[in-house]
């Protein structure tokens, strides 16, 4: 799976295995999150467009580049993705906000959209979809399906932790999507969580459990 980016820095690693522990507070589960998605957003970035804008340093006159923010947009898959959102912002401050609201469905593990909210003139734009957790690929899956109608020049996805069956899954149906994850784990439980994962990410983010 070429388009598969483990990404692998000791600060991510180290900062996610904190995540893990099932004592962590919400807070600190929050706090690291957000220090992870900053990590990682310089990773997801690297191939960004950039244009030249004049400038003028202390000494002269220059073109140099910037990052054309108003050109990205974050797609949080809700709820869980809406942790990822304050640190990608805090790097791409011009970035976009859209949601895609999706639960899953306890019977059939199916994927069910009850949310779609995307800015204008997305055939501009390049989409970043954020949710912390690749699990079955249902949801990650069914969020870019509809994303594609828009259009987008490019998407990127970007998860916390993934499930080997749902990475496969994900890359299958669609191959022209690059993820990037800071984790493959062994595999999913009965229920379709990741183990050892981390719990749900939501819950742990919102505290609500």
């Amino acid at each position: 799976m070429s388009n598969v980016h483990h990404i692998t820095h000791p600060l991510i690693q180290h900062k996610l295995t904190l995540m893990r522990q099932k004592d962590r507070s919400t807070s600190g589960f929050r706090r690291l999150l957000g220090e992870i998605s900053m990590l990682m957003a310089y990773e997801v970035t690297r191939e960004m467009p950039t244009q030249l804008i004049d400038i003028e340093t202390p000494l002269e006159p220059m073109k140099s580049p910037v990052i054309d923010g108003k050109k990205t947009v974050f797609v949080s898959i809700m709820r869980a993705g809406d942790g990822f959102l304050d640190g990608m912002l805090s790097i791409v401050p011009g970035a976009r906000v859209g949601h895609v609201g999706l639960y899953r469905d306890p019977n059939t593990l199916q994927a069910v959209e009850y949310y779609f909210k995307m800015p204008q003139g997305m055939d501009e734009r390049e989409a970043i979809v954020l949710d912390p957790m690749l699990a079955t690929g249902n949801s990650a899956i069914a969020a870019v399906t509809r994303l594609k109608a828009t259009n987008p020049k490019s998407i990127r996805f970007v998860c916390l932790l993934a499930a080997p069956e749902g990475l496969a899954k994900f890359v299958a149906a669609h191959p022209d999507v690059p993820v990037y994850t800071a984790a493959i784990d062994r595999g999913l439980n009965e229920h379709g969580y990741i183990v050892p994962g981390l719990g749900d990410a939501g819950d742990r983010i919102f505290g609500t459990k």
